[in-house]
């Protein structure tokens, strides 16, 4: 398998979530390269995708975003695999997907979005992104779960490639 993976990410929490998903991914038998959304000119040499976006105000990031629409057609004969971070806490497990998931699944033909828990560390927060976790009442920490996000490497390495796209006509 050729993959690429690519994310985007505002403090580097997305981007190791894409890094640990490499590194398993590589470490499975997968060519991988790993590169951030604005650096990608072409994925031809590509036989999966598998493309992030660290999440603000329920909303994937506008590099995230302009990578599927500028690859939109070319992403629909590949196997794509699309996820998000940014929810934080100890409670449950996040649940429902971001705003604009189900369009970018539609428009890349994904085989599925997977949602993470993320990262929030005050410190390297800017002064809007600090009121706006006060006001939702974000806890800080790490809670990303390092377990799941190689579990799913796994997942993308055991399905076929997707190839409804590809197939003529009237195949079953």
């Amino acid at each position: 398998m050729r993959a690429l993976v690519s994310a985007a990410s505002r403090h580097g929490s997305t981007d190791e979530i894409a890094e640990a998903l490499a590194a398993a991914l590589r470490d499975n038998g997968a060519e991988v390269d790993l590169i951030e959304p604005a650096a990608v000119h072409e994925i031809t040499d590509y036989d999966t995708i598998v493309l992030g976006s660290a999440i603000y105000l329920d909303h994937w990031m506008k590099d995230a975003k302009s990578f599927a629409e500028r690859f939109a057609d070319a992403l629909r004969l590949r196997q794509v695999w699309l996820f998000s971070s940014g929810p934080v806490g100890d409670n449950d497990p996040p649940v429902g997907d971001p705003a604009g998931i189900p369009d970018l699944l539609k428009m890349t033909g994904a085989v599925e979005h997977r949602l993470f828990a993320g990262k929030l560390d005050r410190s390297e927060l800017g002064f809007g992104e600090r009121v706006a976790v006060r006001v939702v009442h974000a806890p800080e920490g790490d809670y990303r779960d390092w377990n799941a996000v190689r579990d799913w490497a796994e997942v993308i390495l055991g399905t076929p490639r997707y190839t409804r796209h590809l197939e003529p006509e009237g195949t079953p």
